[in-house]
C-alpha cells in the first residue's frame, strides 16, 4: 500500500469515526428543524456527504460537530427556500411518556415549532436544545446577535401565544 493510500484509509477510518458518533447527536436538531424523522435523516445524511467531500481540509478542525450544524441549518433552510413550504408534521414522537405512550408535550411542543418562521425555528432549536450560546447561534445562522436576540423574543412570544390557547391542536 502507497503512502496515499494510507493516508487515504487512515482518513476515512476516521471520518467513519465521527459519523458514528455525530449520527445520534446530530439526529435529534435534524428531527427539530425538519419536522419529521425521515426528511430528518435526509438532511443529515446531505450534511454529512458535504462533509465527506470536504474532509481532508474539515479533519483538522477544532469543532467538526459546529461545522455540521451549521451545515444542517444551511441545508435546511435551503430546503425551505426550495420548497417554500413547511415539511410534513410526524405524529409520532421520539420518545414515549411514562406509561408507554405517545409524549402529549412532546408532540404539542413539537406542532407549536414547526408552526413558527423557519429563522425562528432555528434559533430555538440552536439555542434550546443544543443549548447553544447566543453568540456561537449568531456564528451558526451568518446573522448577527442582535438578530439572534430579535428572533428568539419574537419566536418564544408566538410559542407562548400559541401554547396558551384553549383550541390549539393537541391541547386539551
Amino acid at each position: 500500500m502507497t503512502d496515499r493510500e494510507t493516508r487515504l484509509s487512515t482518513s476515512d477510518a476516521a471520518y467513519v469515526a465521527f459519523v458514528e458518533e455525530a449520527w445520534r447527536r446530530h439526529l435529534r436538531l435534524a428531527m427539530l428543524l425538519a419536522g419529521d424523522r425521515w426528511r430528518a435523516e435526509e438532511l443529515l445524511q446531505d450534511s454529512l456527504v458535504r462533509i465527506y467531500e470536504r474532509w481532508r481540509r474539515l479533519a483538522r478542525s477544532d469543532d467538526l460537530h459546529a461545522y455540521l450544524r451549521r451545515a444542517l441549518v444551511n441545508n435546511q433552510t435551503s430546503f425551505w427556500r426550495r420548497r417554500r413550504r413547511e415539511s410534513l408534521v410526524a405524529e409520532v414522537p421520539d420518545r414515549a411518556g411514562p406509561d408507554g405512550t405517545p409524549d402529549h408535550d412532546a408532540l404539542v411542543l413539537r406542532r407549536a415549532l414547526l408552526a413558527l418562521p423557519p429563522r425562528q425555528r432555528a434559533v430555538v432549536v440552536l439555542r434550546h436544545y443544543e443549548d447553544l450560546p447566543e453568540r456561537e447561534v449568531a456564528r451558526v445562522l451568518g446573522c448577527s446577535l442582535g438578530t439572534v436576540k430579535s428572533q428568539h423574543a419574537r419566536a418564544l412570544s408566538k410559542l407562548r401565544h400559541l401554547l396558551q390557547q384553549p383550541s390549539y391542536p393537541g391541547i386539551r
